[in-house]
């Protein structure tokens, strides 16, 4: 930490800060559950879990291992928007999905792209990616995976008159405009719209595999209560906003997985998870908050497993609303916030600090660009040269959805609030209404002010700074002509050291013009049992086919 950066104010006053924001805090729904695709037709039968955490699916004796079953817990702190793996957005659902249904590449742990569905891919041509389907994959009902199968599931994706749906995973695998059968060849032909240098990587992160002749004989309701696909778990039960069981798939074309039977449940409060935990109920929780870590480490059954995730919180700024539309005010309201004190005394160091839209370790990361330093003498001089000096602002917030989102908002409105020239406060926010705000289509739509976060799987600068920050991008609250044609240029360029100079350019504009308050990198923190072997993921994925007994 620079000496610059170092904050003046005290844990004592940082929460006199965070507690006077908390009181003045504009009360809305704030449930945190994300319902932005309910279906109408749950499955039948079943009982699993529930929210409230009174039915995980154990046996309630502090062991969910009977019979010499190998049966595994997850929870969650929200359950799915649905069972189409192309009809969402959301990493739980994604959490769920992912048990049984894959790609044609995958990823390994550290983030590389590894072969799935495909035995072998290659980069034909510039617009060009061939893959080649490997024999003996099948799908749960017993058909045989297809070459028809895999174009269909891309061009679902990419093309709204494909598969009945207008996918909102089409920017996902953007430049890629198709995807055709090779005849003669068990092989699909990826095709895209020009020089597509990141095809093969978006390949690898997304467009799960669906069965074309199911999709095709089945309406959405069914589709997103049912499930067909091809991956190490088979669905059992399904019982909408509760729970997931899933028992394994003993024909999967991999070694069949270890884990005999799993479920995956939600409670929304982070105590519940962790108190289900400690007690046997569950085996693995997400986002443990801070103050929780000590009485998970210290429980001679459970153990801590936290790691860099690859998602990034930050506060979106309207450009087309004052007082958002000036720089200098954008700037400012950087300036203002202490973000070393958030990261340690909020988040528990738990978080990394940021400055620019792409994380560290990422293609396009600017190793040049520090966060910006907290300067409230900076930050008032900035608002007056701005003219927007008295401004008073609203900052929309989910609560529950990432790791302390509420406390975070709570404390960069108790800095700005610090300001003598501007006003500020909480407006908590159901994550469901605030993300369909947000994924409208329409700026308009959008609060002026926000905190959201957003994972990239890709692990690629572009993943991050075409939908966020490009005009017109599907998240996008800015745009600048500049900043978009780096982006362009960055993806029409199949060198990959200019393509990597490009994006640390893009960065570095993003940095300097301040579209967002660049706030933290999430640590994905879980919780785990000691009855499992299990290790977490930067990419906040959680593969239940990962999961083994201790030897």
């Amino acid at each position: 930490m620079t000496e610059d950066r170092q904050s003046p104010v005290s844990r004592r006053r940082y929460l006199q800060l965070a507690g006077g924001a908390a009181a003045t805090a504009a009360l809305a729904g704030c449930s945190g559950d994300s319902d932005e695709l309910n279906t109408d037709t749950p499955a039948d039968g079943g009982s699993g879990g529930n929210q409230s955490g009174n039915d995980t699916g154990s046996d309630g004796d502090g062991d969910n291992q009977s019979d010499g079953e190998f049966a595994v817990t997850i929870t969650q702190g929200q359950m799915d928007a649905g069972l189409d793996p192309h009809d969402h957005r959301e990493t739980n659902t994604d959490i769920i999905l992912m048990q049984i249904y894959e790609g044609t590449l995958d990823r390994n742990r550290e983030g590389q792209v590894a072969e799935g569905l495909a035995e072998n891919y290659e980069q034909a041509e510039p617009n060009r990616v061939r893959l080649t389907l490997r024999e003996g994959v099948t799908f749960h009902n017993g058909d045989e995976l297809t070459p028809e199968d895999v174009a269909f599931s891309i061009n679902r994706i990419v093309n709204n008159d494909v598969g009945g749906l207008a996918s909102p995973q089409s920017d996902q695998l953007a430049g890629i405009t198709e995807a055709q059968v090779v005849d003669g060849e068990r092989a699909v032909d990826v095709i895209s719209d020009g020089v597509n240098p990141m095809a093969i990587g978006l390949l690898a992160s997304y467009g799960d595999v669906m069965q074309k002749s199911w999709v095709e004989s089945n309406d959405s309701s069914y589709i997103n209560s049912h499930a067909n696909g091809t991956g190490p778990f088979q669905l059992s039960n399904y019982t909408q906003d509760e729970s997931v069981e899933y028992t394994k798939y003993e024909d999967y074309w991999r070694e069949p997985a270890e884990v005999d039977t799993l479920t995956i449940n939600a409670a929304s409060e982070s105590s519940t998870r962790v108190n289900q935990l400690v007690s046997g109920e569950t085996d693995i929780v997400e986002n443990v908050p801070p103050q929780e870590v000590s009485r998970v480490n210290s429980n001679d059954n459970t153990r801590i497993e936290a790691v860099p995730s690859t998602r990034i919180i930050y506060n979106g700024m309207r450009y087309d609303v004052e007082p958002f539309s000036n720089r200098k005010f954008r700037r400012a309201m950087n300036y203002a916030i202490d973000l070393e004190t958030i990261v340690s005394e909020v988040l528990s160091g738990f978080s990394d600090a940021t400055g620019q839209p792409t994380l560290e370790g990422f293609t396009g990361y600017n190793p040049d660009i520090d966060p910006y330093p907290y300067d409230v003498e900076q930050a008032e001089q900035l608002v007056e040269e701005s003219g927007f000096a008295g401004a008073t602002l609203e900052l929309h917030t989910p609560v529950g959805r990432y790791l302390k989102d509420l406390e975070i908002s709570q404390a960069v409105v108790g800095y700005i609030n610090e300001l003598s020239n501007v006003e500020a406060e909480v407006n908590q926010r159901d994550f469901g209404e605030l993300a369909a705000q947000l994924t409208s289509g329409n700026i308009e739509d959008m609060p002026h002010w926000y905190l959201i976060g957003w994972g990239n799987e890709t692990f690629d600068a572009s993943q991050t700074l075409i939908p966020l920050l490009t005009t017109g991008g599907a998240l996008s609250s800015w745009s600048n002509e500049e900043f978009d044609n780096l982006v362009n240029e960055a993806g029409n360029t199949a060198d990959a050291d200019q393509r990597e100079q490009l994006l640390r350019e893009a960065n570095q504009l993003a940095h300097d013009e301040a579209p967002w308050i660049f706030l933290n990198r999430q640590y994905s923190v879980y919780g785990a049992s000691s009855r499992i072997d299990w290790q977490a993921r930067r990419d906040e994925s959680i593969k239940a086919y990962e999961i083994s007994q201790p030897q």
